[in-house]
């Protein structure tokens, strides 16, 4: 799969930055997904790329590529839960999650603006992870998540991730076309507009996913 992105950070005054990014993601069978986010713009963090590699039930791996340095640095999984370039977005949110990882509760059947929701609680059973538990509204006729709300060891909600715009595509897959982040200590905001998703293009892992692809970035 590869996405355009453009996210918008906003203050808690409401002053925006705009980012323009592009996304690949490939599926790989018997380990977790991999995936290479790359800045376009603007042009001071332009070529700024981060790489997961997603794992069935290991930590993930990640490096993060800086072009004013020519450097590719791995991210420490300590510091998974730090913001991504300024955004509200975690390098951990940015990872492609994978069910073996997490342990799952139900909680109740609810209504979110008039969609009947399950309620179902995540909690990452790496001990690197930023939250204690992250709580998904997910609606019962597709189940599509509706919105996400995280909460820290304190067991305080943080933050609040909310969904929007989904369409289908290829008859198979449901993709939001907005999301937004909402950090509800500090007022802050991260705005994602997804758009012009394209399947099956023909990405490898050695030749798209790997750290010398990072390296071949301009």
């Amino acid at each position: 799969m590869e996405v355009a992105l453009t996210m918008i950070l906003r203050t808690a005054k409401g002053t925006e930055t705009e980012r323009a990014l592009n996304i690949r993601q490939m599926e790989i069978p018997d380990d977790g997904d991999r995936a290479l986010i790359e800045f376009e713009s603007p042009a001071d963090i332009r070529g700024t790329a981060l790489l997961s590699h997603a794992h069935k039930t290991a930590d993930d791996d990640q490096w993060l590529f800086l072009p004013a340095l020519r450097r590719v640095k791995k991210v420490a999984l300590r510091n998974r839960n730090g913001a991504f370039l300024g955004s509200e977005f975690t390098f951990e949110d940015l990872a492609v999650p994978e069910l073996e990882k997490y342990d799952y509760l139900y909680l109740r059947d609810d209504v979110l603006d008039g969609l009947p929701v399950y309620v179902v609680q995540r909690m990452a059973r790496s001990k690197y992870s930023g939250y204690s538990r992250e709580v998904f509204w997910i609606d019962q006729e597709h189940f599509r998540a509706q919105q996400v709300e995280y909460f820290d060891e304190d067991n305080r909600q943080t933050k609040l991730l909310r969904f929007s715009d989904y369409q289908l595509y290829a008859n198979r897959f449901w993709k939001a076309g907005y999301m937004s982040m909402s950090n509800l200590e500090s007022g802050k905001s991260t705005d994602l507009i997804w758009q012009n998703y394209r399947f099956g293009i023909g990405l490898q892992p050695d030749r798209d996913f790997s750290i010398n692809t990072l390296r071949r970035i301009r």
